[in-house]
């Protein structure tokens, strides 16, 4: 009974969202000059994929999604577009990264997200944002870039909260999801390099809030990496929520065959009405 009542909860919500229909995706070319730290692959370019919500919904936030896959490819649909759609409905302005992969360069997709943050707050008036709740999402690898992101970079590049499911975060050995390490630093990475990436080690007291998910029983990225990161933020005073259903494995995005999607729906919109 309880979870059908969660059930209309979030369908009503839903429908009172869409009130005004909302629009998008607006494709946008992130690099108009050619893009920074390219790798001489012209087939493999950033884009943005902007989505709006109604405008009598519009709340002023806006999220940058990085969707997963290792540094390999990306997840586009269910750690990407999918999600955009859930957003417009809270009315949240998402825009969805295709960012280039590494080969072995973590500057490409790094300098691509930090291009995709700095972006939407220089639209910010036009697009109806709000240039201090502008955040960062990230899935498994997307995750490691995300909080990358919110650790390690300034300025207008800075997020303003961040959103990690199953995120990768260490780049240990041991730790670290091997293929992400491989492809973001290389097989051969000195160990300063990778711990300049670990970004459990980077956290600090102005590092953004942060909601955090993940399965218990994920054998693709370790828990730990999603635990150890909670960890530090706690530390460091930083709020944070941390998520762990008993089971769902890797990669559920948004999958409504995720056993607790519902839950992890209610809880992750909670969470941003939240502040």
């Amino acid at each position: 009974m309880k979870r059908f009542l969660l059930i209309l909860t979030l369908v009503f919500s839903t429908l009172a969202a869409f009130s005004q229909k909302a629009s998008g995706p607006v494709k946008v070319e992130l690099w108009a000059h050619g893009a920074p730290n390219s790798n001489g692959d012209a087939r493999d370019t950033a884009q943005v994929f902007v989505y709006f919500p109604a405008a009598n919904n519009n709340t002023g936030k806006a999220v940058v999604i990085c969707p997963g896959g290792g540094y390999s490819h990306l997840s586009m649909k269910n750690e990407g577009h999918d999600w955009a759609e859930f957003f417009q409905g809270q009315g949240i302005t998402a825009v969805v990264l295709k960012y280039r992969m590494p080969h072995q360069n973590p500057l490409v997709p790094i300098s691509d997200a930090e291009a995709a943050m700095k972006l939407v707050r220089a639209n910010a008036s036009k697009w109806g944002v709000k240039t201090n709740q502008v955040g960062i999402m990230g899935f498994s690898a997307g995750g490691h870039l995300a909080s990358t992101i919110a650790t390690q970079s300034r300025g207008q590049a800075k997020p303003d909260f961040q959103i990690l499911f199953y995120p990768v975060i260490s780049m240990v050995e041991g730790l670290t999801h091997q293929g992400s390490l491989e492809n973001f630093l290389g097989k051969r990475s000195p160990r300063r390099m990778q711990r300049q990436y670990c970004s459990d080690v980077q956290v600090s007291r102005v590092t953004p809030r942060a909601f955090i998910c993940l399965a218990d029983d994920d054998q693709a990225v370790l828990p730990a990496n999603g635990a150890s990161y909670y960890m530090e933020l706690y530390k460091h005073d930083v709020p944070a929520t941390f998520h762990v259903y008993p089971k769902g494995g890797h990669g559920f995005g948004f999958r409504q065959s995720f056993p607790y999607h519902l839950e992890m729906v209610l809880e992750l919109k909670a969470w941003l009405q939240s502040f």
